[in-house]
């Protein structure tokens, strides 16, 4: 079985998909001049404008179950596994796909608002939707659909599950059985809530989180203040093969890097796009730039953070590819979450281990409920013109059981399930919206024009030439 996995996965996340991401990601910054840098101010302007209404959540909520999906394993074990394969130089390779992902993960959630549609008084949207509604290929929206359930609901949810229970055996000797049943149980109380639920626990639990962890970071950053000039030479130069003890692995710190930056900041994946369209907002760019800016959290602040640690206390090891190690500073030490751990607990022994692992719960619990989210979404668009009882609850089960499993089974087969349901979506979504690039670029230039004339931007399908949007007409 692991064989035919590995196969599977070897097959999907090719050269051809790093090189897609990238592509596009450079097309869309050039397309919109560059968006990601020259309205950031408008981005974090946005992120406390607006409110949430009956059919749907405030921007901030959106914003926070995006980044609850973006933000989890991806952060604390992802970024060792980048380090592990790829050297230092991954890290810089993370950078560079979620300065040129941001302009993606705009395009795909602007998309996602304007093709939105109300369904049993919800927002809801994402690929599907945009799929079928803007290209007009229905039968590509229902293989997205098909696909993103697969994903979300199997595929993904163990790597953050099984780095939960690993790191809390790690750190607390707790074993991986009673984990899974906690962790589990907690998720079946919330998702029986439905999204109102969902996006009410991740704005209260995302930024407490998320600023506890970046502190953390800082503290230890400012402990070895003076290392840093080095460690981002020690990046850059890894990143370009002008380090010699990491020249054996520069194209895998390429591959590496891309492949765990998409994987933790989501961008042009597919998934943002779902919380996206669920936003209550007067116009699709509106929160097309506030998802843009979510990346920025996820992979320039929290993945910096953790490579720093990891880097400064030097508790990695980076894999040979011809067999052995390039660094071994941890013997017998599987690369994950474990990275992280020692990293912190080089500072503060008494801490490290339980800190990361009380973060992991978090941000990897959170990440779950996004999943969730999201695949609960694409069955709604399955099943908009039929009963969903069955159907739901079905997904429930499945969900549930793919988070227990995925919390006993062996890291490395969960990383590439995951991988798996993250491949699948990047291939199918990238290609939808370079094809759909024209309505986003539309709304674009109509905001920007509103924004001229002194106007709080409102969009109007039809005075801006976009078919099929009706919930904007």
């Amino acid at each position: 079985m692991k064989e035919i996995i590995e196969a599977i996965n070897a097959v999907i996340w090719s050269d051809a998909l790093i090189f897609l991401c990238l592509a596009a990601g450079v097309y869309f910054s050039i397309a919109t001049r560059f968006l990601q840098v020259t309205y950031l101010k408008e981005m974090v302007t946005l992120l406390f404008k607006g409110e949430s209404s009956e059919k749907g959540v405030s921007s901030f909520q959106a914003f926070a179950i995006a980044i609850s999906g973006r933000v989890g394993t991806g952060n604390i074990a992802g970024v060792a596994t980048a380090i592990a394969m790829g050297g230092p130089g991954a890290i810089f390779w993370m950078w560079v796909i979620a300065f040129l992902g941001a302009s993606s993960a705009f395009v795909e959630a602007t998309l996602g608002q304007i093709y939105k549609e109300v369904n049993n008084g919800q927002y809801r949207g994402g690929p599907a939707y945009y799929i079928e509604k803007g290209l007009g290929v229905k039968w590509y929206a229902i293989v997205f659909a098909f696909a993103t359930i697969l994903a979300t609901a199997l595929f993904m949810p163990g790597v953050q599950s099984n780095s939960i229970a690993l790191s809390a055996e790690n750190a607390f000797g707790i074993p991986v059985i009673y984990t899974a049943t906690i962790i589990t149980g907690l998720l079946a109380l919330i998702i029986l809530g439905g999204v109102k639920r969902i996006s009410k626990v991740a704005e209260v639990v995302i930024p407490i989180m998320a600023a506890a962890y970046i502190t953390m970071a800082l503290i230890i950053i400012g402990m070895n203040i003076t290392e840093v000039p080095a460690i981002f030479a020690l990046i850059i130069k890894s990143a370009f093969n002008l380090e010699a003890a990491f020249s054996g692995v520069f194209g895998m710190a390429i591959a590496w890097g891309v492949k765990r930056g998409i994987y933790s900041n989501e961008a042009g994946q597919g998934t943002a796009p779902h919380a996206a369209a669920a936003a209550e907002v007067s116009h699709p760019v509106k929160q097309g730039l506030v998802q843009s800016f979510s990346v920025y959290i996820d992979t320039l602040f929290v993945c910096t953070a953790t490579a720093l640690m990891i880097l400064f206390t030097g508790q990695y090891n980076v894999l040979n590819p011809e067999g052995g190690f390039i660094v071994e500073n941890l013997p017998g030490v599987a690369f994950g979450p474990e990275y992280t751990q020692f990293a912190v607990a080089t500072e503060f022994p008494d801490l490290g281990k339980g800190f990361i692992a009380i973060s992991l719960l978090f941000f990897a619990f959170t990440t779950i409920m996004a999943y969730y989210y999201i695949a609960e979404t694409n069955l709604s668009y399955l099943t908009r013109h039929m009963s969903s009882k069955w159907s739901l609850t079905a997904l429930r089960l499945l969900i549930l059981g793919a988070t227990f499993y995925g919390s006993i089974k062996t890291a490395e087969v969960a990383w590439m399930m995951g991988d798996i349901g993250v491949g699948l979506m990047a291939w199918l979504n990238v290609i939808a919206i370079i094809l759909l690039r024209k309505p986003a670029f539309k709304a674009l230039a109509d905001y920007k024009k509103q924004r001229k004339a002194g106007k709080d931007p409102v969009f109007k399908s039809k005075e801006v030439g976009i078919e099929n949007a009706d919930f904007w007409k």
